[in-house]
């Protein structure tokens, strides 16, 4: 059952919060179960990935020329500019880009995804599936889930690709250092484990993106307003969950996957 608002909103917030949480259990329970509506996987398939594509090939072109206007900036003094590829994939590739694309997707899925389900909320939409028997975690939480974690890796591969054509632009435009070996730089610095760690953190995000944006939504009362404010919600608390899952994959695994830096 989701949480009702009350008139503190802190309380209320917190059992949405609460109401998540239990949701990511109850869709890994259920995908284990083989119990989903599989049609409809492939509808928010292209609502994640190819409606998302412009923007975030967009943010990483454009954060890569600045990564490396900046980086080569700091470099160009020293003597060493033409290891600006290297700087370049150990911190942009490893760690910006996945961000940058996982909240991009934020803003544009996880806002869908809570005002979707909102509305039928609010409709008593979702009290009718109860009426059908049709349990509304495999209808609609589980399908855009599984949806985000299969594209979200997906997009941020692309994005580090777009981001390094832009380094590798801007490293040419501005400082004159060839594209052999700027891209020569990033590829000695990146290893198979970097491959496996976007992977990870892309799959992460996704359920992340998706489920918060499915629990706001399940949580949802009032009116048109509050679709509004839940959709608001969806993506502070999405990027947060990105940003806190980051930080817990460095503290946690960043010794072990790269190797201990001293």
């Amino acid at each position: 059952m989701a949480p009702r608002s009350g008139n503190n909103s802190y309380p209320y917030e917190y059992q949405r919060f609460g109401f998540t949480l239990l949701l990511v259990g109850q869709v890994w329970l259920h995908l284990i179960q083989c119990k989903t509506c599989w049609r409809k996987i492939s509808e928010h398939l292209f609502k994640t990935g190819p409606a998302s594509m412009i923007p975030v090939l967009l943010a990483n072109f454009m954060a890569g020329i600045i990564f490396t206007i900046q980086t080569a900036r700091q470099l160009e003094p020293t003597g060493i500019i033409n290891s600006v590829g290297g700087v370049f994939a150990l911190a942009f590739c490893q760690e910006l880009a996945p961000i940058l694309t996982a909240c991009v997707v934020a803003g544009q899925v996880s806002s869908a995804f809570a005002a979707e389900i909102g509305a039928m909320k609010v409709s008593e939409q979702i009290d009718a599936l109860y009426t059908l028997r049709t349990d509304p975690i495999d209808y609609l939480v589980l399908p855009r889930v599984l949806a985000c974690s299969a594209m979200v890796p997906i997009l941020i591969v692309l994005g580090s690709v777009c981001g390094i054509l832009g380094g590798v632009f801007a490293a040419a435009q501005f400082y004159q250092l060839p594209p052999a070996i700027f891209l020569d730089s990033a590829r000695s610095s990146l290893k198979a484990a970097d491959i496996i760690n976007l992977a990870v953190k892309g799959v992460l995000f996704g359920v992340a993106i998706g489920t918060v944006g499915c629990g706001w939504g399940m949580t949802t009362y009032g009116g048109v307003k509050q679709v509004g404010e839940s959709a608001t919600a969806a993506v502070i608390v999405s990027g947060m969950a990105i940003f806190a899952i980051d930080l817990g994959m460095t503290l946690l695994f960043g010794d072990v996957i790269f190797g201990k830096h001293n």
